[in-house]
């Protein structure tokens, strides 16, 4: 009679088997979730309602308190002066009056969106998520780089308007170097400088958090000066004005 081997368990001096647990219940893991966890509803779904309703009503109470008519047709022969973008595109605007086209209405805004994109890539760590600026350094790292980028910004955009390298070098160096390289550069050292402190601080121990920090502040607060600037501080000719000392009777709040 012929043995009928048994290849999925053969039998070997080298192996053991055996049987790891045999309930009849339902097993301990059951309506258990993994440790320090907390259930995301209804919890945050009832604060995302709350949010959205209160988003909901402030916008509600700035259509009934501004009035937004619309304007008489546009003539093709006469130029709005100042032409404004919406304000949700005037920080783009405003780096238009600084650098080349490509370089402040293409290049800069996909580098930043690429590295919104790249954070979870680049800081995978675990420690301190889900902590407001992750801890005690995290909170000085935001509150510096906040600062600074809030008196840099402002400074780089009066400077610049007052002597502008693309009008005062463009017949002594070549458009590249004058339209992009110089504000280019000047922009990324403004940006470069809040790590550079961190690095020498910290004698080289800085995590990647930290450096995220200060390059997401430092991304969010130039954005939002660039905003403003240009929505409350650009007047006729796109020139540098106090909101109310705006020629021809100009208001930037009736343009909002």
């Amino acid at each position: 009679m012929a043995v009928v081997e048994d290849k999925v368990f053969e039998k070997s001096s080298t192996k053991t088997y055996s049987l790891v647990e045999l309930v009849q219940a339902p097993t301990t893991m059951v309506d258990k979730g993994p440790d320090g966890t907390v259930f995301a509803f209804p919890v945050v779904a009832i604060l995302e309602v709350l949010l959205a309703l209160g988003i909901t009503a402030v916008m509600l109470f700035i259509a009934l308190a501004k009035n937004a008519p619309l304007e008489e047709l546009a003539n093709p022969l006469v130029t709005t002066d100042p032409a404004k973008a919406p304000w949700y595109f005037m920080g783009l605007q405003e780096l238009l009056e600084h650098m080349h086209p490509t370089l402040s209405g293409v290049i800069i805004p996909t580098l930043a969106i690429l590295f919104l994109v790249v954070i979870p890539y680049l800081d995978n760590n675990r420690e301190g998520s889900g902590v407001w600026f992750t801890s005690a350094r995290g909170k000085r790292i935001v509150t510096f780089t906040a600062i600074y980028t809030l008196i840099v910004m402002p400074l780089f955009t009066i400077v610049n308007s007052l002597f502008p390298p693309r009008e005062l070098l463009r017949d002594v160096l070549p458009d590249v170097l004058s339209q992009a390289v110089i504000p280019g550069g000047v922009i990324a050292l403004f940006v470069l400088i809040p790590i550079l402190v961190l690095w020498f601080n910290s004698k080289g121990k800085v995590t990647a958090r930290e450096v995220m920090l200060a390059l997401f502040t430092t991304l969010m607060v130039s954005a939002l000066v660039f905003t403003v600037i240009g929505f409350l501080f650009r007047g006729p000719g796109f020139k540098l004005y106090f909101p109310w000392d705006m020629p021809n009777g100009y208001n930037p709040l009736n343009n909002w």
